[in-house]
């Protein structure tokens, strides 16, 4: 049987729409989203606001672990330090175009 050109137009339209609600639902990288993050945050809790980090590194020294975790967007990228899972200082970088 032979596919006609309406089936696959409408295949397209569904798998456009699939995928404007996916980007839709992802955590925005924004001043926004950085003032919900609050220190004394756990990990956990930050990444159900910004989803998961862009980047990460961690080390850990006797009873002690530390994080630090940046997530970027086209709108900025906030950089955040956690010390035993929980957050002790973040900062917000504005895109490169909106810096003085």
């Amino acid at each position: 049987m032979k596919r006609r050109p309406v089936d696959y137009l409408w295949r397209v339209v569904a798998l456009g729409m699939v995928a404007s609600v996916l980007v839709a639902c992802r955590p925005k990288v924004n001043q926004e989203s950085f003032e919900k993050i609050n220190i004394g945050m756990t990990e956990m809790e930050v990444r159900k606001t910004l989803g998961p980090p862009t980047e990460t590194s961690g080390i850990a020294i006797g009873g002690f672990s530390g994080a630090s975790s940046t997530w970027k967007s086209k709108d900025g990228a906030i950089a955040i330090q956690f010390l035993n899972g929980k957050v002790q200082a973040k900062e917000f970088f504005k895109p490169e175009k909106e810096r003085p």
